[in-house]
């Protein structure tokens, strides 16, 4: 009888590519999955890693009971969806990500609603960057997560997600208040060829959209600072460093010395949640869909 921890271990082995990537996404430690491991290739009398430099990878059986362990786990979630749904009661764990404007501005209010309807239902949350929350929600190791994408570049989603819109969110130019126009109605990105932009991290979904939009208005994007937070870079704004797109989500309070000017554009991201499909009817995924969604048709 093949143990499912198991082949939990092994699942998470085959997605993450070593040993500390599973031990990391199943929260436990190296040796632990080693030994789970050992004891599984002991069950199947087969050896499924094999030494790969100072790492290990899959052989070829190791390869082909992941693909087994990959479908078992999904149809032993789409079980546990049913029985959930079959009991139509709110209960047990749910683990939820948010990139953190998104955290910032709809975690406080749907979590705390979450809590109060439904005391049986336990919910952690960790704020994570777009791509790494879809990561996350495919390989298992999250319930939900709150992703965007941009107007003018969407996000591809892998198959097997189901999405649910949250709520379009405008984005104007934050300014320091003696920038040359900082009194204008509205503003064209191609005005700002020669200001330093205060952005995301390298290679993160937000800035590499600025990068792209800024360049097809013609501007080669002069960078300044970097920063992952939106109150982080309306701070550097607001000290005279540079200009940020400020996003209308997280980003009340805005700091003394800041104006924000609407662009001709008229930016918006698109927030959704996004969840496995085979988890579907669970009434947890449901709750936690409706409180994000309530908690959304509060910001303005």
């Amino acid at each position: 009888m093949l143990n499912l921890e198991r082949l939990r271990t092994l699942d998470a082995l085959a997605r993450h590519g070593s040993v500390s990537g599973a031990a990391e996404a199943l929260h436990v430690t190296t040796s632990a999955v080693s030994q789970q491991m050992g004891k599984l290739e002991r069950e199947v009398d087969q050896q499924l890693l094999a030494r790969n430099g100072r790492g290990v990878r899959l052989t070829d059986a190791g390869r082909l009971l992941a693909e087994h362990a990959g479908r078992i786990l999904s149809q032993v979630e789409l079980a546990q969806s049913d029985l959930e749904a079959h009991r139509g009661q709110v209960v047990g764990e749910l683990r939820v990500a948010a990139f953190p404007t998104a955290a910032r501005g709809l975690f406080p209010a749907a979590l705390a609603a979450l809590r109060s309807r439904h005391p049986a239902l336990r919910v952690r949350s960790s704020e994570l960057e777009p791509e790494n929350g879809v990561a996350g929600v495919v390989r298992g190791d999250l319930d939900l997560a709150v992703v965007l994408d941009w107007y003018n570049k969407p996000m591809p989603l892998p198959e097997g997600l189901v999405k649910a819109p949250l709520l379009d969110d405008p984005a104007e130019v934050a300014l320091p208040v003696g920038h040359r126009l900082a009194g204008r109605e509205e503003v064209d990105l191609g005005e700002f060829a020669g200001d330093e932009w205060i952005t995301w991290g390298e290679g993160e979904f937000c800035h590499e959209w600025l990068m792209f939009t800024l360049r097809s208005r013609g501007v080669e994007p002069l960078i300044g600072h970097r920063a992952a937070e939106t109150h982080t870079q309306l701070n550097l704004v607001a000290a005279g460093l540079g200009v940020c797109i400020a996003p209308l989500l997280g980003r009340r309070p805005v700091p003394e010395g800041i104006v924000t000017v609407p662009l001709k554009q008229r930016v918006r991201r698109h927030v959704y949640v996004v969840w496995r499909a085979d988890a579907d009817r669970r009434p947890s995924i449901r709750a936690a869909v409706q409180a994000l969604r309530d908690a959304a048709g509060t910001v303005s």
